[in-house]
């Protein structure tokens, strides 16, 4: 079986730019825009996997936020990932052990640090990295598929038919 797990800031939501009008922290979270062709890359792959899941590092508050966030941005009819295949955890460590617990096979994220938990993850996408982070655990790099884009990512999946081992860079 073949299972997708893909982080929500950074990867579904646009990182938080400090404007109190697009910031997810600020009053008017709803209006934090999603990552450029996040819905519809999600809708493209989706379907080649047999589960997917949104697996999400962050408080309660942030928790609720999220939720909100997804449906006001109808999330789950645009992707096909539903509400029942939400996890949230709080400290990035957790994840590890609920893409264990999910068997997945392959996981988004922006955080270089969250992917180096993930070892039971072959297909691992760094979306988008700070290079600061990236500097930071530069030696989790060679497990790791580096993409700068939801199309991008597509693209290697796509080709590989959920299934494919990319280059890696």
């Amino acid at each position: 079986m073949r299972r997708l797990g893909v982080d929500v800031g950074g990867v579904i939501i646009e990182r938080s730019d400090g404007d109190e009008d697009t910031s997810f922290f600020g009053d008017n979270y709803l209006r934090t825009p999603p990552l450029d062709g996040v819905f519809e890359a999600l809708a493209e792959v989706v379907p080649l996997f047999d589960e997917a899941y949104v697996v999400s590092k962050c408080s309660e508050p942030t928790e609720r936020r999220t939720r909100e966030w997804l449906t006001d941005h109808d999330f789950h009819a645009r992707t096909g990932i539903g509400p029942e295949r939400l996890r949230f955890c709080r400290t990035r460590p957790e994840k590890g052990p609920i893409a264990a617990r999910l068997g997945l096979t392959h996981f988004v994220d922006d955080r270089l640090e969250v992917l180096g938990h993930l070892d039971t993850v072959p297909h691992r996408y760094l979306l988008r990295p700070r290079q600061d982070e990236v500097d930071a655990y530069a030696a989790l790099l060679p497990g790791v598929h580096r993409v700068e884009s939801w199309p991008e990512l597509v693209a290697r999946v796509v080709a590989g038919g959920a299934g494919a081992t990319a280059d890696r860079r």
